[in-house]
């Protein structure tokens, strides 16, 4: 770590200290929900209902290539920030080398099994028909990149990790930029409809690729390492898949929420089509909402990861309260604005869209949340980077495993939609508890130790 990067973590005023990483993070993930919430809205606008819902079914899957990245990326920062606290020099030179073969490990048991079977997995998250077509092409169309992808967010996160946050945002805005400009025209004017929207983003991310490798080349970084080698060290190996698992095993079970919620979605409502328009919607939008907290979450890692391996313990914890403080203040006055207007909300993604108030009502509950989550992302990150990884393990397997599986395969059999919605909601605020109940616990153990 640079000179000055160090004892500004460990030393700077916290909320300076926040601030300065959390802007610039919050200003990239912002780009990136907007991309992510203008991909739905283009699709919305220039095609058709159909070709939302199959893009909806399809981004689940996609998301995998995000969830290998989590297991790498993830790992490798949280691992890097310890390193840097320590002033570990062998474990930082050995953490590129390692990741990279991960990617490699992880993109070849991923992308190749997924092109061939691709209408089999957008089946099994309840496509069929246009639907399904739609999610093939969209989903193939992405595989294209999937090593892309992979690579360039785990080289992100690593950036983050050295607490670079604004050479991190810039990069990623370099990519988001292109995808935004080129995903409507590929869509309409180069007609190549929904497999222009995978293909803006492929091209965005080979930009975004390129620029992170010149970073690495050029020797920017703050720790010593080439970007394109290949190398297994078997302690560092093990700690980068330790480190990185819960964001794995969360990107991993919410694949598995999604399969169940389509499913359950397809199998209550006469209207299938229709009701998985709208639930996309409302999820991108919540998507779009949750984006600055996404931020404050890569801030958050390597203060928290810096001052736990440098032995300032205190110090760690009060920033997971100070952020999560923050977070709720942030995303508050949004809230507010989502509950007084659902309607004009809703219209910017589709916008011939009949809506009834039962609609309403289920936007009005899957927005509930939004104002807690800040317990719930912190917790997920600062967890990890305090190396208490299996704490965030156990909730996001028994998020779904042990609650959301039976409910959403119970609630909607007797409550219809209804019980889908408010399921999730009753699901969130256990969880919540639960991750609060497991900070603390943390807390106090790292006095005793």
């Amino acid at each position: 770590m640079s000179t000055a990067q160090r004892p500004f973590l460990l030393n700077g005023p916290l909320s300076k200290v926040m601030w300065s990483l959390a802007l610039p993070a919050i200003a990239a993930m912002m780009l990136y929900g907007l991309n992510a919430f203008m991909d739905t809205v283009f699709v919305g606008q220039l095609m058709n209902e159909a070709a939302l819902a199959g893009i909806a079914l399809a981004y689940p899957l996609v998301g995998v290539t995000m969830t290998l990245a989590n297991l790498t990326g993830t790992g490798a920062a949280n691992l890097l920030s310890i390193a840097i606290g320590e002033e570990d020099l062998d474990t930082q030179s050995k953490i590129l080398p390692n990741a990279n073969l991960m990617v490699l490990l992880a993109c070849g048991f991923f992308a190749i099994p997924s092109y061939v079977f691709a209408p089999e997995m957008i089946g099994w998250m309840g496509g069929s028909g246009e639907v399904l077509d739609y999610g093939v092409t969209y989903f193939r169309a992405t595989l294209w990149a999937a090593p892309l992808w992979t690579y360039g967010l785990s080289l992100n996160f690593i950036i983050r990790g050295e607490g670079k946050m604004r050479v991190a945002a810039r990069m990623m805005a370099y990519g988001l930029g292109l995808n935004l400009i080129l995903t409507p025209i590929l869509i309409k004017y180069g007609e190549m409809g929904i497999a222009g929207a995978a293909w803006a983003s492929n091209v965005g991310m080979l930009v975004y690729c390129i620029v992170e490798v010149r970073y690495f080349k050029r020797g920017k970084a703050s720790f010593g390492s080439d970007v394109t080698s290949l190398a297994y060290d078997s302690r560092v190996f093990k700690q980068i898949m330790k480190l990185g698992f819960p964001g794995f095993i969360i990107g991993l079970m919410g694949l598995v929420q999604a399969i169940v919620v389509f499913n359950a979605i397809v199998g209550v409502s006469p209207d299938g089509e229709r009701d998985l328009a709208f639930f996309a919607a409302v999820s991108r939008i919540m998507l779009f909402m949750m984006t600055p907290l996404f931020g404050f979450m890569r801030a958050l890692q390597p203060i928290a990861g810096v001052n736990f391996g440098a032995g300032q313990l205190d110090r760690a914890k009060e920033s997971y309260w100070l952020f999560v403080r923050t977070g709720f203040y942030l995303v508050f006055p949004f809230w507010i604005i989502l509950n007084l207007f659902p309607e004009l909300c809703l219209r910017l993604v589709l916008p011939d869209f009949t809506f009834t108030d039962q609609d309403f009502l289920f936007f009005h509950l899957y927005m509930f949340m939004l104002p807690i989550f800040p317990l719930v992302f912190n917790a997920l990150t600062w967890l990890p980077a305090v190396n208490r990884p299996k704490y965030a393990s156990y909730v996001g397997i028994a998020r779904q495993l042990v609650f959301f599986v039976p409910v959403m395969l119970i609630l909607p059999q007797f409550f219809g939609l209804s019980g889908i919605y408010y399921g999730a909601v009753g699901i969130d605020l256990v969880i919540t508890v639960w991750l609060v109940l497991l900070v603390r616990r943390a807390m106090r153990n790292m006095v005793e130790g």
